[in-house]
């Protein structure tokens, strides 16, 4: 798909707009342009001082500037779109006669359910070169998030997206749909054909990927692709359903026109250590290619029991905690869906049985606007960010109101980068709000307490072996991954810096066994008690492609906790090693890595990071209990939960490792075949007691077991 898009415009940048503006005589025939690696696509509105759509503008009504140059205007294409409903005459507005909800269509575009992955991404096809495809065109896209959705939500969103089709099109809707179950599919491109749509609604599965969306999703992964081999890092939900949406807002990417996506979901909640960058990438990609992202929730309208058929009770009842904590659920599920349409131009629908309003909202969101295109005279392929302004060369266009993007990314080819670009890069990705998603990146941090104010922070960073794969071509024998990281508090001040490389041996490796394994760093720091964001960045360093992780991580004062008994991170594992044969290990500040608590004897405990374990594997639990009473009286056990239901849990043990008398500190390791257990996804709830003080601390995490 990246192939795809680059032949198509390489840098031409889109740009999302308010999509407002008055109608205007169309051109007899539609505006041709020569695709470059240096033109510059803008969709733009204009209102007058009234808020009125401004019309009829021509290129001479605009002043365009790119870092103060001016520059010659080579396309001011207008988009009229016609609101006229579809006629019920027309023999292409009128659906088939609908199968059953949930029947597969045997004659559907793509097979209902692949049995592996396309070798290529889906990709949404663009019009021939230099040409607008959709002239005067309203570009929806129906994609529905079946990960996300329970069966009777699959089914609502279903029903009523064929309602949109059969009431609600107008002459100017043309409309493609997509899902995502184990990958992104393409049901059926851009069409007017209500037919062809019908479909390709009816043709997904009532209940494909639904067993994912009742799986805890409170862990994040991220990646900028999906292949069967990195199973572990596509096991959760969180990320993996902003990167899918991030795929498919980039496929649309081939086409310079407005497009409005309807992101049909059931909501998702992001907890525990995530990627803050991914949903950063997400809605930067939506603005990048001009995709305005309309969530509508599947749901409904939704009761504090989670069903809106059902009362919630008496008022004492909504008030009580479980009423309090359902709502609470409903609406940290939403919040994502909220920040999707704040900050990509679209609106959220929400709370409404009327699913097919929420495309209405969008269709009227989308209206009349200019597309201006020029050719940069700055033709330099150096990296930098250039600002682009747009005024109206009239004197009413001091009150007039344009909205477009005000700037863009100039590109720059890797190989062509000098050490000093190199390292200026990485430093400059390191600050940029623009995250980077092309290197697939995870990250676990934990902290162990040294002191009664000073805690160590073991940083854990993994990447799947098939992210270097391009790096083999060419008999490389070798290749390197640069790490740049920085830890700030609260207000903003840096406190800690990562700078570190990772040679990677390929000589002698198969694509297929890199593909199989993960490549993992390991640094460390002390830090105090407090809040604090970290921001780590990984660069592959023949390609050039880069990942980002952010995070907000807090380090609890457990020497002021007196109701539970303090204790440390989880750590899970499914692997020790000897330390002398560790792929990467940060030495920034060897005193505090003397203090590493995952080494001990020589022996690393490596954190899964991804919490993704096989049957035929061993998990290891390691964790630190502080300020016991005494170390004999700990009592540990760890058990697992489908939904509220225990269905294992091992025998309660005492720790075997020493007591460190004078720190108060009392390790527990335990070990746990993994083989008493069906693959799935659980979670995991360790729980320590002090049986002298009564004292209890219990830690809990999603973890899945493949087969």
């Amino acid at each position: 798909m990246k192939e795809a898009l680059a032949a198509l415009l390489t840098a031409a940048l889109l740009v999302a707009q308010n999509p407002r503006n008055p109608p205007a005589p169309a051109p007899k025939e539609p505006v041709k342009f020569t695709v470059t690696t240096q033109l510059v696509t803008i969709n733009l509105s204009a209102k007058d001082k009234d808020g009125n759509r401004m019309t009829g503008l021509k290129p001479g009504d605009f002043i365009l500037s790119e870092d103060g140059k001016k520059q010659k205007i080579a396309i001011c294409e207008y988009q009229k779109l016609d609101n006229t409903p579809v006629g019920q005459a027309d023999p292409k507005s009128t659906p088939p006669a609908n199968p059953p909800v949930g029947q597969a269509d045997p004659k559907g575009t793509l097979p209902a359910n692949p049995a592996a992955p396309p070798a290529t991404p889906t990709t949404i096809a663009a019009g021939k070169p230099g040409e607008i495809k959709y002239k005067d065109r309203r570009l929806l896209v129906l994609y529905f998030d079946m990960t996300s959705m329970p069966l009777q939500d699959q089914i609502r969103a279903q029903e009523n997206a064929m309602r949109f089709v059969r009431t609600d099109m107008t002459a100017a809707d043309t409309v493609a749909v997509m899902s995502f179950t184990n990958r992104l599919n393409l049901l059926q491109d851009f069409t007017t054909d209500r037919d062809l749509i019908s479909k390709a609604v009816n043709s997904l599965i009532a209940g494909e990927g639904s067993d994912l969306a009742a799986a805890t999703d409170d862990s994040a992964t991220t990646g900028a692709a999906y292949t069967a081999d990195d199973t572990e890092f596509n096991i959760f939900n969180a990320d993996r359903k902003l990167v899918a949406l991030q795929s498919a807002i980039k496929a649309l990417g081939a086409l310079p026109e407005k497009k409005g996506l309807m992101y049909f979901s059931s909501g998702f909640t992001k907890s525990g250590v995530e990627n803050e960058s991914q949903m950063r990438a997400t809605t930067n990609a939506a603005i990048r290619y001009n995709v305005a992202l309309f969530p509508v929730d599947a749901r409904g309208l939704s009761a504090a029991s989670g069903d809106a058929t059902k009362g919630a009770g008496s008022a004492a009842g909504a008030f009580a905690g479980g009423g309090i904590a359902a709502i609470t659920k409903l609406r940290a599920s939403q919040e994502t869906l909220h920040t999707l349409a704040a900050d990509t131009g679209g609106k959220e629908f929400l709370d409404n049985n009327d699913l097919a309003a929420g495309i209405v909202q969008a269709q009227k969101e989308i209206n009349d606007y200019y597309i201006l295109g020029y050719y940069s005279t700055n033709q330099a392929l150096d990296g930098q960010y250039r600002r682009i302004k747009v005024e109206l060369a009239n004197n009413a266009g001091k009150t007039a109101r344009l909205d477009y993007r005000p700037g863009y990314f100039a590109g720059k080819e890797f190989k062509q980068f000098t050490a000093s670009d190199r390292e200026r890069q990485l430093q400059e990705a390191l600050l940029l709000g623009d995250p980077m998603t092309d290197l697939s990146l995870q990250l676990e941090l934990n902290y162990f307490r040294l002191a009664q104010d000073r805690y160590f922070v073991p940083l854990e960073a993994k990447i799947p072996g098939s992210e270097i794969d391009l790096a083999r071509h060419g008999d490389i024998e070798s290749a390197r991954l640069d790490f740049i990281g920085q830890v700030t508090d609260s207000k903003n001040k840096v406190v800690r810096q990562v700078r570190d490389n990772l040679e990677v041996k390929l000589k002698g490796v198969t694509a297929a066994e890199l593909a199989k394994k993960n490549l993992a760093y390991d640094s460390g720091f002390e830090l105090a008690p407090g809040t604090y964001t970290v921001k780590f960045l990984a660069r592959e360093n023949v390609t050039g492609k880069m990942g980002t992780f952010e995070t907000k991580f807090v380090i609890p004062d457990l020497a002021a906790e007196k109701s539970w008994l303090p204790i440390s991170s989880v750590v899970l594992s499914n692997q020790i090693e000897a330390q002398s044969t560790a792929v990467a290990t940060g030495n920034q500040d060897k005193k505090a890595m003397a203090n590493h608590p995952l080494i001990q004897n020589g022996q690393k405990i490596v954190p899964s990071v991804t919490r993704a374990f096989r049957r035929d594997q061993t998990l290891y639990v390691y964790l630190e209990a502080f300020e016991p009473e005494a170390p004999q009286p700990l009592q540990t056990t760890v058990s697992f939960y489908r939904g509220k239901t225990k269905v294992f849990e091992t025998p309660m043990q005492a720790p075997k490792d020493g007591f460190k008398a004078q720190a108060k500190v009392q390790p527990i390791k335990l070990s746990i075949p993994l083989t008493a257990l069906e693959p799935g996804r659980y979670t995991c709830q360790v729980s320590v007691i002090d049986v002298q003080s009564q004292k209890v601390a219990f830690w809990r995490a999603p973890v899945a077991v493949l087969p």
